[in-house]
């Protein structure tokens, strides 16, 4: 059943954060990208102490995409833009980094006096080569406009890219799907065979597929061509994601992401020099640069 339907299983490497744990199954050892996926994290879930919340000082990306999507909770997004958007559950923030760009993180201040909640999904899009210098951009897409494809017991919202007959309005630099899938208790809902490459992640619940139970926290690399039903016993929330295969290799080193090794080592000195532009409004804190990075791509 493995061989037939999946080609490829990634376990995650989970960071404790301080309050709460991040499951990363992108970068990994046995594989970098999924179509333009190069990076895959869960948040959470985790309920903070009132008073607290997630504070992820201004740090910076280049040649990527950041893609952030939230179950519960809410973020402050802050950038070197000139940005300020709060982000929550079911809106999805498209921030493209590409010659570069900085950006903080942080619990809004109601979120903190009630004790913040925090689930959900964040991942980094590879620009095609093409556009990987572009000019810094930032999107915000509200909940009530991407599409939601529901039947018999599932409710699929569709984030990037065209699903189930419906598209999403937000911008894709390659050929990219993305989608949040709920499962009621018995539900079920195809998971058809296009797209050069396919994956699926059990975030909350159960989920099998063609009877093949996927186990949480981990990355399913789905066979080229291969058309499934995906099933939950007892209610489930799922993740598919993918695209396009990108025809050259991506590397990451911390948070860059590049097609040129050069390019991350020149960013890394901009960083140190102080080079890269300021967040307005949150310009008094910094991540350093770290001498052994916990995400990296492998040779």
């Amino acid at each position: 059943m493995l061989d037939d339907l999946v080609m490829q299983t990634i376990e995650p490497t989970s960071h404790d954060l301080g309050g709460f744990k991040v499951h990363r199954t992108l970068p990994s050892r046995p594989r970098t990208m999924v179509g333009p996926f190069i990076f895959f994290d869960q948040m959470g879930p985790a309920h903070l102490s009132v008073g607290t919340g997630i504070d992820v000082r201004p740090h910076p990306h280049i040649n990527l995409a950041t893609v952030t999507y939230l179950f519960a909770g809410a973020i402050d997004h802050r950038d070197s833009l000139g940005t300020f958007a709060t982000i929550e559950p079911g809106a999805v923030n498209l921030m493209t980094a590409g010659n570069g760009i900085v950006h903080s993180e942080r619990s809004p201040s109601a979120e903190r006096a009630k004790g913040p909640e925090l689930s959900g999904i964040q991942t980094w899009l590879a620009l095609p080569e093409a556009v990987e210098e572009m000019d810094p951009a930032f999107e915000h897409v509200a909940a009530a406009e991407l599409p939601i494809v529901e039947a018999s017991g599932a409710r699929a919202r569709v984030i990037m890219g065209s699903l189930w007959g419906a598209r999403a309005p937000t911008t894709t630099y390659a050929g990219t799907i993305y989608a949040d899938i709920q499962l009621d208790p018995g539900a079920s809902i195809p998971i058809d065979a296009e797209a050069d490459e396919r994956a699926l992640y059990v975030a909350l619940g159960d989920a099998s597929l063609d009877g093949m139970t996927l186990e949480p926290m981990t990355l399913y690399i789905l066979r080229p061509g291969i058309a499934a039903t995906l099933r939950s016993q007892g209610g489930g929330r799922v993740m598919l994601c993918g695209g396009e295969a990108f025809s050259t290799p991506r590397h990451v080193w911390w948070n860059f992401v590049s097609s040129d090794r050069e390019r991350i080592n020149q960013a890394k000195e901009d960083w140190k020099a102080g080079l890269f532009p300021k967040v307005p409004g949150d310009d008094k804190e910094f991540i350093p640069i770290p001498e052994v990075p916990k995400t990296v791509s492998y040779p």
